[in-house]
């Protein structure tokens, strides 16, 4: 007697929206991402982020926006590529609404937890290069690297520490000082 071929079951934004209140995701062609819980690092690293490119935008009284995840990021606009990079700096306003980004945004920084290693360092960066993402920074606490594409200029990344200084591609004059970073 033949059997049925198991189907795998693709997912859709739908299935993001009806997560229990707490529980994150992330959906890439049709398959669910279960995103754990950040470390106190994790949001330590975020925070000073956060907290150094808004002010940068404020003084300069940039026309970029500055989020934070949780922060929605629709990479196509199918909705098939639904993801929540760590920070996000959008500079067109007409990619914004209340979902969140729809496109690429000019600047998207992944903060490396144990259980994201291989879609930050891989998948998304093939992700966010195709999409037209201009800087992709992976900052890595336990390897204390940062690795900056500049997807505009170049192919291969420049690899920093956390004693660097390190150079904003999409702004002319902002340098983000790490070894200011306190955990």
């Amino acid at each position: 007697m033949a059997s049925a071929l198991t189907q795998e079951r693709l997912y859709t934004i739908d299935d993001i929206y009806a997560l229990p209140d707490g529980d994150r995701a992330e959906l890439i062609d049709g398959q669910l991402y279960s995103m754990a819980p950040p470390s106190r690092r994790h949001q330590d690293i975020l925070s000073f982020l956060h907290l150094v490119i808004g002010n940068y935008i404020a003084q300069n009284n940039g026309g970029c926006k500055v989020y934070p995840a949780p922060f929605a990021v629709f990479l196509s606009a199918d909705n098939s590529k639904y993801l929540e990079p760590d920070i996000s700096v959008i500079c067109d306003k007409d990619k914004l609404d209340e979902r969140g980004c729809n496109g690429a945004p000019d600047w998207i920084i992944e903060i490396v937890s144990p259980s994201s290693r291989p879609m930050d360092y891989y998948t998304k960066l093939s992700l966010y290069r195709f999409a037209g993402v201009r800087e992709y920074w992976i900052v890595d606490p336990m390897k204390q690297t940062i690795l900056v594409y500049d997807m505009e200029h170049s192919a291969a990344p420049a690899i920093h520490s956390f004693s660097d200084t390190i150079k904003v591609n999409i702004y002319d004059n902002l340098e983000i000082d790490f070894s200011k970073l306190r955990f």
